[in-house]
């Protein structure tokens, strides 16, 4: 699957994430105070909640539920009770638009 416009880079509201879904992957779509985007699995590995509910704060967002934080950058829970990282995924913006493919995930570092 080649990468798929998920909306336009200015329906993204800073410090905010956006779920989407593509090809049955659900994504968290983060813009920060610093304009990047990100694109991180939805899903916190520890409780099965969605992060895109959760709080966005510098190049972290962390699930509301337990309050596990991932790394924006590399999706590695930077604290418990989660442990295991979510994926990240590539970003592209082109002509104003966020462009993500779903099959190209970033390789936790």
């Amino acid at each position: 699957m080649a990468s798929v416009k998920v909306c336009a880079f200015d329906e993204l509201v800073v410090n905010q994430a956006k779920r989407v879904v593509l090809d049955g992957t659900a994504i968290a779509v983060v813009r920060d105070a610093d304009d990047n985007v990100f694109a991180i699995g939805d899903t916190c590995t520890h409780g099965d909640i969605s992060l895109a509910e959760g709080f966005v704060e510098g190049e972290t967002i962390e699930c509301w539920a337990h309050g596990s934080q991932f790394s924006l950058t590399s999706g590695k829970p930077l604290n418990l009770p989660a442990y295991e990282p979510v994926p990240v995924f590539e970003v592209e913006i082109a002509d104003g638009d966020v462009l993500i493919d779903p099959a190209v995930k970033k390789v936790n570092s």
